[in-house]
């Protein structure tokens, strides 16, 4: 075969090698995108991403204990699917993972706002609760005195988990207030950590969730949880907008276990 025959058939087979790689990069696409429901269904497998937290998943001497763990594990049995429970600290490395497809649904006490909502679907809610500032009492920090004006917040630095949905409530307070709140958003730790280190004294001021903070109070007597951060929110678990059939049945099987009072027993036992 002539040189320029040769240059001919291997432009062709070029093509077809270029033409099949796309139109396989866009099934395993396809396939990533629609992955719902029917999807898990058909795998057998539910993976789901909490964080390690006292109201999360945590080990307690030689057990596995945690408000969302005993949630999960309550799915697990309703559902009849194998669940896999992944770990992550921060709200934003939990987002990544839910759209990367590392995990389905993220099992955690997400506070709902109008942000997020644009971007992911939410489970009926889990619990409701609150944002409250977490201090040390006079007691524990030299006689000063506990703030319980949100005005006197004016110029205080408080620190929150990177990204978390409280950084809007925040934004809301510093012009509520008409005066400026210096955030610093944490990438490293959580809000319990961030509440730990208060109680150090390595920080001042930080954010958490009520229900928890109350828990750290128990075990952080140096700390203070009496001042209100926000309005009381609706808290729930994500999922990808591409799974509407997921948050259907995630919804059913919540209500099977509020039915059977499974739901009752876990939330007292931890809150």
């Amino acid at each position: 075969m002539k040189p320029r025959k040769w240059i001919v058939v291997y432009g062709v087979l070029l093509l077809l090698v270029v033409v099949t790689m796309a139109v396989l990069r866009q099934m395993v696409k396809e396939d990533i995108r629609v992955r719902d429901y029917a999807a898990i269904s058909e795998e057998g497998i539910l993976r789901l991403m909490t964080e390690y937290s006292l109201s999360g998943y945590y080990v307690s001497g030689d057990t596995v204990e945690g408000f969302q763990y005993e949630l999960i594990r309550a799915i697990a049995q309703v559902s009849g699917l194998e669940v896999h429970t992944a770990l992550e600290t921060t709200l934003t490395e939990s987002f990544k993972a839910l759209d990367n497809h590392t995990c389905d649904v993220i099992a955690r006490n997400i506070p709902v706002t109008s942000d997020i909502k644009d971007r992911y679907l939410f489970t009926d809610p889990v619990v409701m609760d609150k944002q409250v500032l977490i201090q040390r009492t006079a007691e524990a920090n030299n006689g000063v005195e506990v703030i319980r004006n949100q005005l006197n917040l004016a110029g205080k630095t408080i620190y929150i988990p990177h990204s978390s949905p409280v950084l809007t409530r925040l934004r809301n307070l510093e012009y509520e207030i008409g005066d400026t709140l210096h955030i610093v958003e944490e990438a490293v730790y959580s809000s319990e950590q961030l509440a730990i280190m208060v109680a150090r004294g390595d920080i001042d001021y930080a954010v958490c969730d009520q229900r928890t903070a109350l828990i750290l109070q128990s075990r952080l007597p140096g700390i203070d949880v009496d001042t209100d951060i926000g309005f009381i929110q609706l808290q729930a678990w994500a999922v990808r907008k591409e799974s509407p059939v997921l948050l259907d049945s995630l919804n059913s099987w919540f209500r099977q276990i509020r039915e059977n009072g499974r739901y009752d027993a876990i939330y007292r036992r931890y809150y």
